[in-house]
């Protein structure tokens, strides 16, 4: 007896747009819901860092528009893919707005919500994972240990002005959160490691870059808060990218799971003995 996953699930109905997320990369990563809407859509209108792989399980004749954003280069500006969402959908289309990560965490997924709204356009939303944990994930970083931190912050390396957000309190992040998770931080990452290391973070502090996370080129540089800034240089690494500090880094070694797959070997949990101390 064979099983449809996709027939419990809603359809996609003219003029409505679905918001999605495709997630880090891996088109393994899809939910059946964005999986289904990919079926379905007339139309996709997707982001620079959907990975094309997501792209090839659309449906055969779909209208694929390119909106990608990206900083330094010529992009569409978003109040007029906002309106072209508005425009698709009441031309009875079924529209998937596809977007990396998910497309309420940094992904501008809440102010084309608000257009839609605006203008009478009915919508779903549909979660996708975001990079900060899957792309780490596909590193072999967790975001979260018990033996390490009970928080986690995100913030974004730059605003829609493009330089690092003046409102971010970096003094209290600095010293308030164990693990720091940065979208779009590559680029300012000699202003953000300087305020990071002014609020009173150790130079020594481990972070890692995760570079095309869950694709096929992901690339993962490890270093310090005080070398963040030369080795990155030093290594020809460009964005998208994530950057993650605290502890956590130093799980990678032993967490690797991607790198076990080809061949590399797993070290031991550098935190073993402190919990069994704990646990003594």
């Amino acid at each position: 007896m064979s099983f449809d996953p996709f027939s419990d699930l809603p359809s996609m109905m003219p003029g409505h747009v679905w918001l999605a997320g495709a997630g880090p990369g891996d088109p393994g990563l899809l939910t059946l819901l964005a999986a289904k809407a990919l079926a379905e859509a007339d139309v996709i209108v997707h982001d620079a860092l959907v990975n094309e792989d997501c792209l090839k399980l659309a449906r055969a004749g779909v209208e694929l528009e390119y909106a990608g954003k990206r900083g330094g280069k010529p992009s569409a500006r978003q109040r007029d893919i906002s309106l072209r969402l508005v425009e698709l959908a009441k031309e009875g289309r079924k529209v998937l707005r596809l977007k990396g990560g998910d497309p309420f965490v940094f992904g501008r997924g809440g102010e084309e919500a608000l257009t839609l709204i605006e203008h009478g356009v009915p919508f779903r939303i549909v979660p996708g994972i975001t990079a900060g944990i899957g792309g780490l994930a596909y590193a072999g970083i967790p975001v979260t240990h018990r033996e390490i931190n009970h928080a986690v912050t995100f913030l974004t390396g730059h605003d829609s002005s493009g330089v690092v957000p003046d409102r971010i309190d970096w003094e209290a992040i600095g010293r308030g959160s164990p693990v720091i998770v940065m979208y779009m931080a590559m680029k300012h990452i000699a202003a953000i490691s300087a305020n990071l290391i002014a609020a009173g973070r150790s130079p020594d502090e481990s972070v890692a870059f995760v570079c095309d996370a869950a694709t096929p080129s992901q690339k993962v540089l490890e270093t310090t808060l005080g070398r963040a800034v030369e080795d990155v240089a030093a290594s020809g690494l460009e964005p998208p990218a994530i950057v993650v500090v605290g502890e956590v880094v130093r799980l990678r070694p032993s967490l690797d799971w991607l790198g076990a797959l080809s061949g590399r070997a797993l070290l031991p949990d550098p935190f073993a003995d402190r919990q069994r101390k704990d646990s003594a």
